[in-house]
């Protein structure tokens, strides 16, 4: 009989434990160099800022790196790729020309057939167009040519068109840069679950979205993103990140990847060009699927991308690829056995609920060899109360009560996401992607009479966008 914990290893992982444990110290060894710091202050002047965590003068976590950064926003980029994005562009360059100069903001048009460049136009900022339509890392790796952003910037902000930043984003991220070694930081995503409009089920998808999201930075990108350990499948494109100086050794647009942020970041590892920092202080927040279609299409999307990049990239003896096999190993053991979870409870729930089902010539034998190895209770154990427990924590940490009304179905969605995975796994060698992107729908800020909320919208939607 195998045990309840194993059984909870094998579905959630042992790479919550690795890289949470990371994280934990990663937590522990800032905490401790902030108190040495505060102590040694008292005694004398600092020298410096370098601190002994992470990275220099990286005194609080939760709030972002406290050293000064080696550069202000005058001196980034942002670099945003757009295809009919004209229900949600206003709001993403409002958010961000608050916080850097509008002649930093470069807005590259893909194809729009909407309003998307008379907007960005409107707000102030650079734009041009694509000669068609090629494709999110065409569009980008176009605009960083024709605009010369290497030669003119240190760093580039790579912003989806649906992303509003937060008003510390820039006062978080930018120290991180303060370490030679750091050559990317990723964003902290948050979702735009608060928008109006939104039916129960759209509700549910974007709360299971949102729980992904902090179960996966909070317990493993904040560990993979640690210097001494570093190693993060994804740098995400909807709100990093680069050093100008790297982007011309990253193949930004090879052909056959249906996205491009799997890509570069394996790019900036196998190449060594450099680690990634990442803090849970530098918020954007993301607009995410809130119908079933748009989900689904998305999800395949993003699976189908991991799947192309780890076929394009041949494995090499480092931290990366070590981190990258136990990953893809426990991502394909874990589908597998969520898949094929609703077909053992119902052979292990038959002869509880119908006794005459147990001699049936199929049944029978299909029951006994499945309890020899799993009981209904354990599998319950290791299953139900393990995810309802990961949402409890979430909960816990975001203070959302909205998390445990939808507690009870995230399993079934994630058995769907365990679908998908695998629906795309054989297409990643089978066939060849254009790159170029149909987004989910997009919903418009509803006007306020007091005052603007981004955070508010209408039932207006469109089935094309940009990004995730």
């Amino acid at each position: 009989m195998i045990p309840w914990w194993l059984v909870a290893v094998l579905i959630f992982g042992a790479n919550f434990v690795l890289w949470g444990s990371m994280g934990l110290l990663r937590m522990l060894t800032t905490s401790f160099a902030a108190s040495y710091d505060r102590v040694a202050r008292r005694i004398r002047p600092p020298l410096s800022r370098r601190g002994s965590g992470c990275f220099p003068g990286d005194v609080d976590l939760g709030r972002g790196a406290a050293g000064d950064p080696p550069f202000g926003t005058d001196r980034v980029a942002v670099l945003m790729a757009a295809h009919n994005e004209e229900l949600v562009i206003n709001d993403s360059l409002d958010s961000v020309t608050e916080l850097v100069p509008r002649e930093n903001v470069y807005v590259v048009s893909d194809g729009s057939t909407d309003r998307t460049v008379e907007l960005a136009e409107r707000a102030g900022v650079n734009v041009i167009s694509t000669w068609s339509n090629v494709g999110k890392a065409g569009a980008l790796q176009q605009a960083i040519e024709r605009f010369r952003l290497v030669e003119h910037y240190p760093a580039v902000l790579l912003l989806d068109a649906d992303t509003r930043l937060d008003r510390n984003y820039f006062r978080a991220a930018l120290p991180l840069f303060g370490d030679p070694r750091v050559a990317a930081v990723a964003g902290f995503v948050r979702t735009d679950w608060d928008r109006g409009g939104i039916s129960p089920l759209g509700r549910l998808l974007v709360s299971h979205r949102q729980r992904i999201y902090a179960l996966s930075q909070y317990l493993l990108k904040f560990g993979q993103t640690w210097l001494r350990c570093n190693a993060t499948h994804i740098v995400p494109g909807f709100a990093s990140m680069y050093r100008t100086e790297v982007l011309p050794h990253i193949e930004m647009n090879p052909p056959g990847l249906v996205i491009e942020d799997f890509n570069m970041t394996f790019e900036v590892y196998q190449k060594r060009l450099g680690k990634v920092g990442f803090t849970p202080a530098a918020v954007a927040v993301t607009q995410d699927p809130d119908n079933l279609r748009d989900y689904v299409r998305q999800t395949k999307r993003w699976a189908l991308g991991l799947w192309q990049t780890v076929r394009r990239h041949r494995p090499r003896t480092n931290l990366f690829t070590c981190m990258l096999l136990l990953l893809l190993t426990e991502l394909l053991t874990s589908s597998l056995l969520m898949v094929a979870l609703p077909l053992v409870l119902l052979l292990l729930l038959l002869p509880l609920l119908f006794p005459g089902t147990a001699d049936l010539v199929v049944l029978g034998p299909l029951h006994d060899a499945v309890s020899g190895y799993v009981s209904l209770f354990s599998l319950l154990l290791a299953v139900v109360v393990v995810d309802l427990s990961l949402t409890l924590l979430v909960t816990l940490a975001l203070r959302k009560p909205r998390f445990l009304v939808f507690g009870a179905f995230f399993l079934f969605l994630r058995i769907l996401d365990a679908a998908l995975s695998l629906y795309t796994l054989p297409l990643a060698w089978l066939t060849r992607s254009t790159g170029r992107w149909r987004s989910p729908g997009r919903r418009a800020p509803a006007p306020s009479p007091v005052e603007p909320n981004p955070s508010v919208g209408t039932d207006v939607t469109t089935s094309s966008g940009s990004g995730a």
